[in-house]
């Protein structure tokens, strides 16, 4: 049980874009100023901006330039970090439960633990839902997490390798990539992979054509691409990618994706050398009323417009693992914009609890949606205080309004000193490396 004569400690689980932010936020405002311990636990000792995914599967961004490492941030914003998964929760004790912290050999390197604390903030994300398809967890990489892209690009690179190696007259078409899920990481990576795939042969791959041996397919069971998003936005987007020759298939559901490749429900078949699950999210399994808390359908912690759960006024949740009413009969949508909001929202609430003020509620201000499409163009349309209604953009200004989300992200978490060297690091590195990571 809490102990009233300390301060307060304040428990925040998973260092996404939502819990990173808040967490530096909270250092900030009351560790520094000793009025409160703020504690992030994560599996991971990095942190990577999930937007960019989709680069990193394509080579085309290099993680350890983007990697925070949170012993460093906890640090610089006087906050403490412990590596760990979430592996239960009792709410009468006010303890988490942190499984054994492996190596990669499997030997233990901390124990199983259990924390207390006062206030608790679950920000554990979103996880690919498969919707139980046969054949996803063994045939297809799921892209929600940097392991994963990072294996997919190892295998992206293997199967370059592999189809460069083959005589010249084994033909057109010897590398496939199936996208099934076409929201914005299936439309980013696929744009992305074709703009790695013109970099690839430059580099000694010269037996393959990426117009003719490399083929992009995306899938996606909606009527059409982006369908969360402006029909507007859908029809630039697919224009776009039609130029480039990646193959659309809309209103098309997977039944099953085998080591060969993909089956429709129609009966069609489509083969896939590399096949990528980007289709729907939900939060993970170990959610589901986890403490004997609230939980829908797809494991989102339900919670209050305070963003508080509701079955426990101490437990806040928000981001992609929480279901927080809009006001208007809907959700909050399970988007970066949204996470952002809530935890400068969150760190406010937090500090008004702590002086036994009344807690605000949370209003999404929707700005609207940007897609990148690599080097070749973005769309997006801006809503909000930015346009009536809403307003339509594309080509290189949504280029640079895309790229300056992600320097949003790392002003939140960084400040604008660092963010100006970060910036710069960028910068040289594409002056003195290629422009795809090719290992």
């Amino acid at each position: 049980m809490a102990d009233d004569s300390r301060c307060p400690r304040i428990v925040i689980v998973g260092g996404g874009a939502g819990g990173l932010e808040l967490a530096s936020r909270l250092g900030d405002r009351l560790g520094k100023r000793g009025r409160a311990e703020v504690l992030l636990v994560d599996a991971s000792r990095t942190h990577i901006w999930k937007p960019i995914l989709h680069q990193l599967a394509a080579g085309s961004y290099d993680s350890h330039a983007e990697e925070i490492e949170y012993l460093a941030q906890a640090r610089w914003h006087h906050f403490r970090f412990r590596q760990g998964r979430l592996a239960g929760l009792d709410r009468e004790a006010r303890e988490i439960l942190i499984a054994p912290l492996l190596d990669a050999d499997g030997r233990e390197i901390i124990a199983a633990q259990r924390v207390g604390y006062d206030y608790l903030v679950l920000a554990v994300g979103s996880q690919t839902n498969d919707f139980g398809t046969p054949g996803v967890a063994e045939h297809a990489i799921r892209l929600d997490n940097p392991d994963a892209a990072r294996r997919f690009h190892e295998r992206l690179i293997d199967a370059c390798l592999r189809a460069h190696n083959q005589p010249v007259e084994a033909g057109r078409g010897r590398m496939t990539v199936a996208i099934i899920g076409a929201g914005a990481t299936g439309v980013e990576l696929a744009a992305e992979l074709h703009a790695a795939a013109q970099v690839l042969v430059s580099f000694g791959l010269e037996h393959i054509d990426p117009e003719q041996d490399l083929k992009i397919v995306l899938v996606e069971a909606s009527q059409r691409i982006l369908a969360a998003l402006p029909e507007r936005l859908s029809t630039a987007a697919a224009v776009e990618l039609r130029k480039l020759a990646i193959e659309i298939h809309t209103n098309e559901r997977v039944v099953e994706v085998t080591e060969a490749g993909v089956c429709m429900a129609g009966g069609s078949f489509i083969p896939s050398t590399l096949t990528v699950w980007a289709a729907g999210i939900k939060a993970a399994d170990f959610l589901k009323e986890i403490g004997g808390l609230e939980t829908n359908r797809i494991n989102q912690l339900l919670v209050a417009p305070t963003l508080q759960t509701t079955r426990d006024e101490r437990i806040f949740a928000f981001g992609d693992c929480a279901a927080c009413p809009n006001g208007q009969g809907g959700w909050v949508p399970a988007r970066a914009q949204a996470a952002h909001q809530q935890a400068t929202l969150l760190a406010r609430n937090i500090e008004r609890t702590l002086v036994g003020k009344p807690l605000k509620s949370f209003t999404f201000q929707d700005y609207g949606s940007l897609v990148s499409l690599s080097t070749y163009s973005s769309v997006g349309s801006l809503m909000g205080s930015l346009a009536r209604g809403s307003l339509f953009v594309e080509g290189q200004l949504a280029k640079l309004m895309y790229w300056g989300l992600h320097k949003q992200h790392q002003l939140a978490l960084s400040g604008f000193t660092r963010t100006l060297l970060i910036t710069l690091s960028e910068w040289l590195d594409r002056v003195h490396r290629p422009k795809i990571k090719l290992h």
